[in-house]
């Protein structure tokens, strides 16, 4: 039986109905991803004005019941019928031909409606099923639903997310979250990575030694049965969604080491491969296998080429990550790292864009904006060969508890932002981490796109980690460089006078958080053109308070990757910069640190290094217009070592 998705509509605070809705005729549903092409009219329809589910084929009955039961969440008892009752407006169900500009997509879906209908006409299966997910996000908190023509396709058909529980285990329920709320915003791929260095976590009949608790180093014991991972393909073809297990070969493999006594690439560890593999494929129905590769020297020449055919010849698809092995045509890329020249220079080779899609290397604030701006594979749309792409959650450092992902990694605000993307196609060249500059056209783009992300966290995720404020309406101004020759407490113009001259900024940018330098610089682009060592830049905003209060902040000066053994922030201190923040000239003490100087160690969990997953900063603000000042020394852009990469960037937001 399909289970009812939408968690989200339990979170509705439901009124009683209106036969129409009193709203302003211009306020608009939020809708995530945005349709290709909607035209709104003006009324608001109450939903309870419709009198039956309409589904001439008996096919479609499945779908009758999934909206069946979402309208019975909101308090609708909807009954299905073989046709429509004269005179009486229905919402009918149906499969037919769905024309767009450029998509011959059964994905496709057209939604019309009106006062004496809602008609939601598929393509295919699962072009009706994402006709659902935007109906769903139509209606509003009192029932109503906003008359519209909508025609929506998507612009790839590869739309993933990735999850890594082989590293740190993800019971069941929190999966199924997550398979829920991608769902919602029309993904199609749930990229499943369960074998790692760490632990291997899924059940093998041939190998049980494979999840012995002993040959695990984390969450001893947990792994995933033959029967969870039939039950997660089996819940994820309900929501139209493929499954990509990953089985990681011939590199992150010491669990398997461990387990089997061997080298996977050592003549017995092939043998042992090979028989992992055909109970894989004989046990599990998914067209896809992905077998890694990646990270590790090709010690025999056999392995890669034996395991590709094997699986070929059991009829999965192989999925490969690029930079890795050498792969056969045949097999699909997962780009990670490089550019796409050397793989689309090859037109007969499938692939999918993956970087600068590791979201566990992203700030919270940064992540939703370079996702949002980003292109996926440099297209604005896929082909035969660019598939899409798959937004990645590695949480390599130990967690707590499983939650704590969501905390320390902005995920769901991350999906939603990457479903816009996937969905719609387009976005700006480079890899982009800042809202924009004074004028630019981006800014209002992404600031009507941010309004519809804000209303999404209120509705559909109260009950969920979302690490997301808005900052698209905050202004800065930025002073600099300043050269301190390796001073970075060198004091310069902008904190010794409280009348900063304006007209002195070097440039004006929106956003919350600033990267002034990545450290994949130049190529993820941070806000300076042209960064220089041993420099310092100051940043100022003005804020408004209506009265004098205590106002919640995050602020921070670095992000930890949750993939890198970096240090805790030194006692005292906001990070190893000396970076500053003051408001109204005063200064803002940095936090009491957990874990003060604590060195970087993947087994020693965060606590409260990051903004988004500590207690907020609070400051005093006075009634009237408040100034902030943050100050951005740096010395040398090479970090310590590869675990503490110099992140020259600053986040100052306030909770609204």
């Amino acid at each position: 039986m399909i289970k009812t998705l939408l968690i989200f509509l339990l979170a509705l605070n439901i009124n009683a109905v209106a036969q129409t809705a009193e709203k302003p005729l211009n306020e608009k549903p939020a809708l995530i991803p945005m349709p290709q092409q909607i035209e709104w009219k003006k009324e608001w329809i109450a939903l309870k004005n419709y009198k039956g589910i309409v589904v001439e084929s008996a096919s479609l009955q499945k779908e009758a019941e999934l909206l069946q039961r979402q309208l019975k969440e909101l308090g609708l008892i909807i009954p299905i019928k073989k046709s429509a009752a004269p005179n009486k407006p229905s919402i009918v169900l149906e499969l037919g031909k769905v024309s767009t500009l450029d998509s011959s997509s059964e994905e496709a879906y057209k939604l019309n409606i009106t006062a004496s209908a809602i008609t939601i006409t598929g393509a295919g299966k699962a072009g009706l099923f994402y006709g659902l997910q935007t109906l769903k996000q139509l209606i509003d908190s009192g029932k109503n639903v906003k008359a519209c023509n909508i025609t929506d396709w998507p612009s790839f058909s590869w739309r993933g997310y990735m999850i890594d529980a082989g590293r740190n285990y993800q019971p069941m329920d929190l999966l199924k979250q997550q398979i829920d709320v991608i769902a919602a915003y029309k993904f199609n791929i749930f990229h499943f990575h369960f074998t790692e260095d760490i632990a291997w976590r899924l059940e093998s009949k041939l190998y049980p030694q494979l999840t012995a608790p002993e040959t695990m180093l984390r969450n001893k014991g947990k792994f995933y049965t033959q029967k969870d991972l039939k039950e997660l393909i089996s819940y994820c073809k309900a929501r139209h969604i493929t499954v990509v297990p990953e089985i990681d070969m011939p590199g992150h493999s010491a669990a398997f080491k461990r387990a089997m006594k061997t080298d996977m690439q050592s003549d017995s560890g092939l043998v042992i491969v090979k028989n992992i593999l055909k109970e894989f494929c004989d046990t599990f129905d998914v067209p896809y296998l992905h077998i890694g590769a990646d990270e590790v020297k090709i010690t025999n020449k056999n392995f890669l080429p034996e395991v590709i055919s094997l699986v070929e010849k059991q009829g999965k698809k192989v999925i490969g990550w690029e930079p890795g092995g050498e792969f056969t045509e045949s097999t699909i890329r997962q780009l990670w790292m490089e550019d796409a020249t050397k793989v689309s220079a090859n037109p007969k080779v499938k692939y999918i864009d993956s970087r600068h899609l590791y979201i566990n290397h992203m700030d919270p604030l940064e992540s939703v904006v370079s996702i949002f701006k980003g292109k996926i594979a440099n297209l604005d749309k896929g082909n035969d060969a660019a598939l899409g792409g798959t937004l990645c959650v590695w949480p390599d450092r130990r967690v707590n508890k499983p939650e704590d992902v969501f905390m320390q990694t902005s995920v769901y605000p991350a999906v939603l932002a990457f479903a816009e993307r996937s969905w719609r196609g387009g976005g700006q060249p480079d890899w982009l981490t800042y809202v924009g500059l004074d004028g630019s056209k981006e800014v209002n783009v992404f600031k009507e796109f941010e309004h519809r992300l804000i209303k999404h966290k209120n509705r559909y995720f109260s009950k969920m980690p979302f690490p997301y404020q808005p900052q698209a309406h905050l202004k800065w101004k930025f002073y600099g460089p300043f050269s301190n020759q390796g001073d970075l407490t060198k004091q310069f113009y902008p904190e010794e006078t409280n009348d900063i001259d304006t007209s002195k900024a070097a440039l004006t940018a929106f956003g919350g958080t600033f990267i002034l330098r990545h450290w994949w610089g130049p190529l993820v682009k941070g806000l300076l053109e042209k960064p220089e060592e041993n420099t310092t830049w100051y940043a100022t905003t003005k804020i408004w308070s209506d009265k004098d209060q205590l106002q919640n902040f995050w602020i921070g000066f670095n992000n930890i990757s949750r993939s890198y053994a970096s240090d805790s922030p030194n006692e005292g201190t906001w990070d190893n910069r000396k970076s500053q923040v003051l408001v109204n000239g005063k200064l803002i003490p940095p936090p009491q640190w957990k874990q003060a100087g604590a060195k970087g160690n993947l087994e020693l969990p965060l606590i409260d290094e990051g903004y988004e997953y500590r207690e907020p900063t609070k400051v005093h603000l006075k009634k009237g217009w408040n100034t902030i000042l943050v100050k951005l020394p740096v010395g040398s852009f090479k970090g310590k070592d590869w675990q503490n990469p110099e992140k020259w960037m600053f986040t100052v937001v306030p909770w609204l």
